[in-house]
Parts: C-alpha cells; structure tokens; sequence
C-alpha cells in the first residue's frame, strides 16, 4: 500500500471524481430499470430544471410538495413538541384560572410577553392552531398517494430480471446438469413455500418479499392521523369537573352541583350524562412503622350510584386509577380530608348552626386549616343579628400539649383536634364579590377576646365545647366525618386515540424491522450445454441479511439442481465477469 498526500491538484479533482460517479450511478440505475424502481412509496424529488415556470399555478405545486414532503412533517411534528413546552410549564387558563392569576402577580416582567405570545392560552393559541392544521395536511397530502402507489404495487407482478445481475450487491452462480424449465420450477416453488410473491419472467423467476414495510409506514402516518383527529375532538368536546363530597352527602350530574367546572369550546352542557351517586364512606389505612410509615394501603370510596334519572342504585368502589365509568364519563377519586362537625349556640342558648365543615389538607399527615361560617340565625345575648366566622386548624393525629407545634402526626384519626379562634361582624358574603370558602375575610369583623384582652383561641378534643365571651354562645366540636374529592371527566375519542397510538407503534415496528427485498433467478443454457443458474438480490437499503437470505435461498436451489461436476472454469467466469462493487458470491 502506498502512501498519497493531499494535494490542490487532487483537491480539484474530486468534484469530477463525484460527477463520475453520479455518473456510474445514474448507468447502473438505467441498466436495473423496473428492477430497481419503487421498492418505497415515498414521491421522486424532482430537479429543479424540471419544475413548470414559476407562476401562481408553479408556485402553489411547488409549495404543495414542500409541504407533503416527509422532511417539512417531521419538522412540524418537531415544532408541535415544541410548542407544548409552555402549555406544561405555564398555567394554562384552559386549566386553572387562579394559578394564571397567581402566576401573572408574581411575575408582572414576563406577564405582557407571555400573554401577546398567547403562552396562557397554548392549546388554542393561533400559532399552535397552525402547526397543528399544517402537520394535519401534511400527514394527509403525504399518506393519499403514497397509498395509491402501495396499492398499485400489491397488484401489479414483481419487475421482470435486470440485464446484469452482477450489478446487484448480492450475486451468486453455480452450474447445473438440470434443464432451465426445472430449474425454474424448482425456483418458483421454493419462493412460494418461502411466501415470496413470485412467477416466471422470461428466462428467469422474479420474486418480492416484504411489503409489510410499506405497509406499516402507511399506518404509521395514518395512526398519526387519528391520534390528532382524537385530540381535536377531545379538546373541543370535553367536559372536566371537580366536586367534593363529604361522608353521606351526595352529587348529580348537573351544572349546578360542580365546585369547578370546564369544558371544550363545542361541549353542549345538557349533554351531561344523567347519573347521580352518593359517598357512603371512605375508607383509608396507613402503614404504621417503618421507612414508609404514613403511606395508604387502602384508600377507596365506596359509594352507591344511579345510571340514568330513574336508575336502579348500585354499590361500588372507587379507588386511585379505578374510576367509576357511566356512559362515558368517569369518576376518579382525586383526594381525601377530614370534616369535623360543629355546632353553633347563640347568646340565648338557641342552636343555629350544625354541619360537617371539610377542611383543606396541607402535609401528607392531612394536617387541615379552613373557616367556619355562621351567615344567618345567630343573634348575640340581646338579640341583634350578626354573624360569626371562625378559622379552624384539624389535626386528626395531635402529638399532645408541650409536644410541638400544632401539626399532625399521621393521617388517621387517631387522636383529632381542632383549634378555633373566633370574630363576629359582616363575613361580606352580601358585596357581590365571590369568596373562597375556605378562607375567612376578616376585614369587616372583630375578634373575640378572653378574659386577658388577648385573641380567643381555644383546642378543642370531640365533645368539648369553646364558650364565647360575653354571653355571645358556644361552639362544640361534636364528631368527625371524612370527605373525598371526585374529578368528573368526560373525554371523547380517548379510545380512538389509544387505537391510534397503539397503531403508530406496530407501524413504526414494521417499517423499522421488516426489510423489502426482491430476489431473481436466471437459469440458461451454456455454449457447453450446461445449466448456468443465476441468483442475485435487491434491497431498499444495505443489510446484511440480504446476502444471507440469498445463501440460504442458493442453498435449498442447489439441492433440487445440484453443482454440475468439473466446472468450465474460463465459462464461469465469463458468466460472472465484471462484479460491483460489492457483490456477494
């Protein structure tokens, strides 16, 4: 071997050196003809000498192609990721409201840029409306001809044996005592036995194998259809509501009885399916020592449900990723809390007030805070009406008084307590401006003071009550119900988009791991009147499973025409002279 040193003289040479072999290539591919051709669906790239005059009607064609190419799909499917970036990290008005409004007053700089930019809108921004609109006639631009070309090929007969086999990168010849006529029979059913589509072709058998590949590209890109169909319709017809119900209480699927409520541009809300169901109890264990001490080993909601206005009620349960499914809506079971139960004296001694309040957990260990709200029949020891607000902090597992702060120990009930402190005035329930249930407006009330002038506040264990100073009442802390929170959805064509994902993945496998090939044999008689038997084979890309397949193939042949003794060397050779680059023998 010999050493060569770049030179400019040499540089200079090497895009004639490419021209050459464009060239060679562009021979070669005029010598395979048919047998070459259409082993993919995918459209020829045009020169751009061959383009019409670049008018209106020139310029539609052409971007009508860059369009429906492959490359401009999958860079539009990149910039959908893309995009779906901001709708993940951003609050999305579509989905919570007041974490956008929390979101834009901590960050007041990036607020005007995300909000012209439409990043708390993403899903149905106009900039991703348009990718989406575009990638969806890609894929249908793209899918439409391909399909026709697939369809023309499963009908037509595999192309008839190029001039040269020894062109093709995988070649082998043997001589044979065997007539032509047996050798192609023998060829023929072979190919058949191996399911090759395959018939006689002048002096030769063509055969083809692995039209799966195309195939599953095909449903590849239509799965891809579906799945943004399905989204679409999913987007534009859901319907997601939120409610939480305490032990006995019950909810009925209408507008009204949703503690949030939202839905698809296109949702009709008297579409609601009829259905009702009522929390009989929620049942939650924990585990009580160890590395995972607190964590839920039962954790379900067993409730009795009606289908329809008139149906008959029947008990389930509800459990984290097991949904109770009704017509097409279901239920998950969300979260979990405590709601103790109080009741209110007035300054007379008169009961006013008795219900379940549920609070909001804030650890793991369901440590609760949240506001209890006496709006009407309350009146103060001489008789004028007010009202009182109290702020609750639950803790269902108290470590004991000089144990710590006021914070739970573990999440079930094992010892509750519920500190109260309390005010009396305007809750301002009346201003017209909604309010959060749990939380108390305090800016139009007094609080209660003890007998120190200090802050009324008071821990209270079930049963034990917290008088108010001045003949003003009493509050008692009677017993301790649970609650459950229930996610109410109804998604339409889920099912159709996991078909399509579902589908996406086999036709991906497909095209990935089935290869196309074509497979030839030529058997004619010599100048010596011995059979000289030809096989060489074609793929849609370099694999080494080709010269495999054909050895084996050779292989099974030869033994139905086996090698005929004493070769003509010279004969052989002219038979198998001037091999590509390449080719296996």
């Amino acid at each position: 071997m010999s050493n060569t040193k770049s030179n400019p003289a040499q540089e200079r040479e090497r895009p004639d050196e490419r021209e050459v072999r464009a060239e060679q290539d562009r021979e070669t591919a005029r010598e395979l003809g048919a047998a070459g051709s259409q082993l993919s669906t995918a459209p020829r790239e045009e020169a751009l000498a061959n383009l019409p005059a670049m008018g209106v009607i020139g310029w539609a064609r052409w971007f009508w192609r860059q369009l429906t190419s492959m490359r401009v799909a999958l860079i539009l499917l990149f910039l959908l990721s893309l995009g779906a970036i901001p709708g993940s990290l951003i609050p999305q008005n579509s989905v919570d409201e007041l974490k956008v409004q929390t979101f834009k007053g901590l960050h007041p700089t990036v607020t005007p840029i995300y909000e012209k930019l439409q990043f708390f809108d993403v899903y149905s921004s106009v900039w991703f409306s348009a990718i989406y609109i575009l990638l969806f006639v890609s894929l249908i631009g793209c899918i439409v001809p391909r399909t026709g070309t697939f369809v023309g090929q499963l009908r037509s007969r595999p192309p008839g044996a190029p001039k040269r086999l020894t062109r093709l990168p995988a070649y082998t010849t043997w001589r044979t005592e065997a007539e032509p006529e047996q050798v192609h029979e023998a060829a023929l059913a072979m190919m058949r036995r191996r399911r090759y589509r395959a018939h006689v072709d002048g002096n030769a058998v063509a055969a083809e194998k692995g039209y799966l590949r195309e195939a599953g590209n095909l449903m590849f890109h239509i799965a891809l259809i579906v799945m943004l169909v399905a989204f679409a319709v999913g987007q534009l017809f859901k319907s997601e509501g939120a409610k939480l119900v305490v032990e006995g209480d019950g909810f009925s699927n209408t507008i009204t009885q949703y503690d949030d409520f939202k839905s698809g541009s296109l949702f009709d809300t008297d579409s609601l399916a009829p259905f009702s169901f009522t929390l009989d109890d929620f049942v939650g264990t924990y585990e009580r020592q160890g590395p995972q001490i607190g964590t839920p080993r039962t954790y379900e909601a067993r409730v009795t449900y009606s289908d329809g206005a008139y149906g008959k009620p029947k008990k389930t349960v509800i459990k984290v990723n097991e949904p109770l499914v009704v017509d097409g809506t279901k239920v998950y079971l969300n979260a979990h809390g405590y709601a103790p139960v109080v009741s209110v004296k007035d300054g007379r001694g008169k009961e006013v007030y008795k219900a379940a309040v549920p609070l909001l957990p804030l650890d793991n260990n369901v440590t609760s805070s949240g506001a209890i709200k006496v709006l009407d029949g309350y009146r103060d020891k001489s008789g004028k009406k007010d009202q009182l607000g109290f702020q609750a902090f639950f803790v269902p597992t108290f470590a004991g008084n000089g144990k710590g702060t006021m914070f739970s120990q573990f999440p079930a009930a094992d010892m509750p307590v519920l500190a109260l402190n309390g005010y009396h005035g305007s809750l301002g329930v009346d201003s017209g401006i909604a309010q959060n249930v749990y939380q108390l407006n305090t800016s139009k009330m007094k609080e209660f003071k003890d007998s120190q002038g200090k802050q009324l506040k008071q821990r209270l264990l079930v049963g034990e009550t917290m008088k108010l100073p001045g003949g003003a009442g009493s509050i008692t802390f009677e017993g301790l119900q649970e609650w459950a929170s229930f996610q109410i959805s109804e998604q339409p064509a889920s099912g159709w988009a996991l078909t399509g994902a579902i589908g996406a993945i086999a036709g991906l496998a497909g095209s990935l791991f089935i290869q196309r090939r074509r497979v030839w044999v030529r058997a004619v008689r010599g100048e010596d009147g011995v059979t000289v038997v030809e096989m060489a084979g074609l793929g849609r890309s370099e694999s080494a499973k080709l010269p495999e397949e054909l050895a084996d193939l050779a292989v099974t042949l030869n033994a139905e025409a086996p090698t005929a003794p004493g070769p003509d060397t010279d004969a052989a050779e002219a038979s198998s002279a001037e091999p590509a680059e390449g080719a296996e023998k």
